[in-house]
C-alpha cells in the first residue's frame, strides 16, 4: 500500500492535532537520545504507519523508519520513546530517502529489524485498532498518547505465527504485524473531560415578499387645436369709369366663361405617443441588529482519589 507524508496527505493536519503535533519531538530509547522526529507517514486510508526518525545523535545524517506501534509519546516533555531500541538495530535499518517511493521490499527490511523485538510466546488476544486521522482526531486530548506496543512479555500476538504467514507483496496487510502497527492499551488509558460551549449560528429565513409591478390607468384629456378654413368671398363692385367705352375682347358676350378657385381647410390630427415619465429602481438594504441570549452550559472537572501514596504528575 502506498505511503504518504502527513503534510502532503493532509496539509491541514495541524488543525486536527492541535497542540499535539509530534513533528520535531525528541526521540529516545530509554534515557538515551537518538534524534528527533522529522515526519509521519500514513497509508491511503490515513492510518499512521511510520515515524521518520533523524538519528543524528547516534548516526549523523541517517534517517530511518519507526513503525507506529513501537513508540509512545510524552507531551509534557515533548518526547517520543521506543523502549528497547538499540544502536545496532538503528545501524541495521535501511536508510530512509524522502524523495524515493517506499516499496514492499523496503518495508520488509524495516519489519525484519523490528520483528525480533516482539513476543515469542504462543498466546493470542484482542488487538487495538490502528490509529488514524479518522479514528483519533487530533491524535488525543490527554497527556500521553500510545503509538506503540507493550513490552515483549505483554505482546498479544504470536510473532512466530505472524512470520509463518503465507503472504507476498500483493497480499500483505499491516494487521499481519499488530505488534508493529497497533496500539498498546495497557500503559495508556484515556479519560476525556468534556465541556459544553455555546455555538452561535444564524439561520436565514424568509419573512415576506415585496412585489413591485405596474398597471395602466386611463383618463380623458382635453386638447384645443386651432384650425383654419378658407371660404370664397364674392364681391360686386361698380366701376368708376362707367362713362368711358372699353375695348371688348373676343370672348365677350359668350356663355361658358367660368372662374375656378380651390378652397382649403385644416382638420385636427390627434395621435398618441409614449414617453418615459419616471424610472423606479428597486433594491434591498440590510438593517443589522444584535440579538443576545443566555444559556446554561456544563463542564466536567477531574476528581482524583488516591489510595495509598502513589506518585502522580499533572
Amino acid at each position: 500500500m502506498p505511503l504518504h507524508k502527513i503534510r502532503e496527505f493532509y496539509p491541514d493536519y495541524r488543525d486536527q492535532f492541535g497542540d499535539h503535533d509530534v513533528l520535531g519531538y525528541s526521540f529516545y530509547s530509554g534515557t538515551d537520545k537518538i534524534g528527533s522526529v522529522d515526519d509521519l507517514l500514513v497509508d491511503d486510508e490515513g492510518r499512521f504507519r511510520y515515524l521518520v526518525i533523524n538519528t543524528g545523535a547516534w548516526i549523523f545524517g541517517k534517517k530511518v523508519l519507526l513503525p507506529i506501534g513501537r513508540a509512545r509519546i510524552d507531551y509534557n516533555d515533548k518526547r517520543i520513546y521506543a523502549d528497547g531500541l538499540t544502536r545496532e538495530q538503528v545501524e541495521n535499518l535501511p536508510e530512509y530517502d524522502p524523495n524515493a517511493a517506499l516499496d514492499y521490499d523496503y518495508e520488509e527490511r524495516v519489519r525484519g529489524v523490528y520483528r525480533p523485538m516482539g513476543t515469542t510466546t504462543g498466546t493470542t488476544g484482542t488487538m487495538a485498532s490502528p490509529t488514524s486521522l479518522d479514528a483519533t482526531p487530533g491524535m488525543t486530548d490527554d497527556t500521553t498518547l500510545p503509538l506503540g506496543g507493550a513490552p515483549a512479555a505483554d505482546r498479544s500476538v504470536n510473532r512466530d505465527v505472524n512470520l509463518g504467514r503465507n503472504y507476498d507483496r500483493s497480499s500483505y496487510r499491516y494487521d499481519y504485524d499488530p505488534d508493529l502497527y497497533n496500539l498498546n492499551e495497557r500503559d495508556h488509558q484515556t479519560l476525556r473531560l468534556y465541556e459544553e460551549r455555546l455555538v452561535a449560528d444564524k439561520t436565514r429565513r424568509k419573512t415576506g415578499e415585496v412585489a413591485v409591478g405596474k398597471h395602466v390607468e386611463t383618463e380623458t384629456q382635453h386638447v384645443s387645436v386651432p384650425v383654419e378654413k378658407e371660404r370664397v368671398v364674392i364681391e360686386r363692385v361698380n366701376p368708376t369709369d362707367t362713362d368711358v367705352a372699353s375695348t371688348v375682347g373676343t370672348g365677350a358676350f359668350q356663355e361658358g366663361e367660368v372662374v375656378r378657385m380651390e378652397v382649403y381647410e385644416e382638420t385636427p390630427d390627434i395621435r398618441k405617443e409614449a414617453f418615459v415619465r419616471e424610472e423606479v429602481r428597486v433594491r434591498k438594504e440590510v438593517d443589522r441588529d444584535t440579538v443576545e441570549t443566555d444559556e446554561t452550559i456544563r463542564k466536567e472537572r477531574l476528581d482524583i482519589d488516591k489510595d495509598g501514596n502513589p506518585l502522580t504528575r499533572e
